[in-house]
């Protein structure tokens, strides 16, 4: 068992990727955790959204496994309190079997086909943030997540 993070796109600033990193590497001390960068659809100006959310849904469809636990961040998705979402994780990773997988998907959103693999939503922040952006302030939040359920100074209330 171990957590996934699947996103649409490549990190293309140096400061996300930094900021990934960091996190990435606080986490390695809790569980397995890996990023998978899937590679934009090459020519989206030939299509239009939905045509564009189907043809990134197949490529995340591809990379998620029948046994995987699929958590969409969507903005129409669940708020958590960080407090709420670790209570949450540690919840669902008692009860896994396969991988748990967090989603980004494009600047659309995500076709039916992915809505319908999933098992839950959950929203970041009512915000809109880049999908560059996103990716840190996720990993952060996992990270955060891992030390409360540890009992850890990180979090304060």
């Amino acid at each position: 068992m171990k957590i996934r993070l699947v996103t649409i796109g490549k990190t293309d600033a140096g400061w996300v990727r930094t900021g990934m990193d960091v996190y990435r590497d606080r986490l390695r001390h809790y569980i397995g955790f890996s990023v998978t960068e899937l590679p934009d659809i090459k020519n989206p100006g030939a299509m239009n959204r939905e045509q564009l959310k189907i043809r990134e849904g197949e490529l995340i469809l591809k990379n998620l496994a029948p046994s995987d636990l699929v958590i969409l961040l969507d903005e129409k998705g669940r708020e958590f309190s960080s407090t709420e979402w670790a209570s949450d994780l540690e919840d669902k990773l008692s009860h896994l079997s396969g991988d748990l997988v967090f989603v980004i998907g494009g600047a659309y959103g995500f076709s039916e086909a992915v809505y319908s693999r999933c098992r839950s939503k959950m929203s970041l922040s009512r915000m809109t943030f880049s999908h560059q952006m996103v990716r840190v302030i996720f990993l952060e939040q996992l990270y955060r997540a891992f030390t409360i359920m540890r009992g850890e100074p990180y979090h304060h209330e």
